[in-house]
């Protein structure tokens, strides 16, 4: 099967559940941003960037909140709400997924407990504080999270220090220290001023992972394939920010890097690729 094929008909099946999120969103008056690669897409290529195999937005802590609530009264048999910290071994952001579909990725291949339908990524958009000494220390507790939620599910690491890292996890109590992580990276989110926006629960880097407030202040219509997805009033502010000369395009080997699925299948179950 051609690989371009297959890309764009995964991307397909994610814009159907974007779409989906949008129209939940819109009818209850709940906010969301595209970001990173998504946000790039948009302004670079129209929607997806076209080797890319995901779709991610930015929620704060209130609007998911609501976003939970008109899920669950949406009660769409099509789709699921998977949260973060309710699966077992599942750290990191909430996904909605579509149910039929599958979209296994190899750290996940083994697990029979996890719906792994084709997605779409909510990132919780966290606030800190203006203070460099509690930034710093928020990043470092989200990049403990992110260490530990990969040492969870066998991902390989990718240097010596990483290595060691993850074999020093095993000697320390991770859950706990993960719940007192999260309740700072929590504390500050009902801030109204002197604040900035932060996410660092990725591989992101601290600068790349701190956000001035103005890039999300209010939403506005970006489109995005055929359609219209809230994003940044700002968004050329926001990419030329995190990524630098975001038109610019990467190399083959990193667009070959940008698939995250080992097996896809648009119109058939995960349950029967896991055995």
């Amino acid at each position: 099967m051609d690989q371009k094929k297959s890309v764009r008909d995964v991307q397909d099946k994610i814009l159907e559940v974007m779409k989906f999120i949008d129209s939940v969103c819109r009818t209850n008056g709940i906010v969301y941003y595209i970001m990173g690669g998504t946000a790039l897409g948009a302004i670079r290529h129209g929607g997806f960037i076209p080797w890319d195999d995901d779709l991610d937005i930015f929620m704060t802590p209130q609007e998911y909140k609501k976003f939970k609530v008109a899920m669950e009264k949406e009660a769409n048999p099509k789709f699921m709400l998977q949260e973060w910290r309710t699966v077992e071994k599942y750290l990191e952001y909430a996904k909605v997924r579509k149910n039929g579909t599958t979209f296994i990725e190899d750290s996940f291949k083994d697990r029979k407990d996890l719906h792994q339908g084709i997605y779409v990524d909510i990132m919780i958009l966290h606030k800190v504080p203006e203070s460099n000494f509690i930034q710093k220390l928020v990043y470092y507790e989200s990049k403990f999270v992110t260490l530990y939620a990969l040492s969870q599910r066998n991902w390989k690491p990718k240097s010596k220090g990483q290595a060691m890292v993850l074999n020093l996890l095993k000697l320390l109590p991770c859950q706990l220290i993960a719940k007192m992580c999260y309740r700072r990276i929590y504390k500050y989110d009902d801030r109204k001023v002197n604040f900035k926006y932060c996410y660092w629960i990725t591989p992101a880097k601290f600068r790349s992972g701190l956000f001035d407030k103005s890039f999300f202040e209010s939403p506005v219509d970006i489109p995005f394939e055929d359609t219209v997805l809230y994003g940044s009033k700002h968004i050329k502010e926001y990419l030329e920010y995190r990524y630098g000369n975001y038109m610019k395009l990467p190399s083959e080997e990193q667009q070959r890097a940008a698939v995250h699925a080992m097996i896809f299948d648009t119109e058939n179950d995960y349950t029967e690729y896991i055995v």
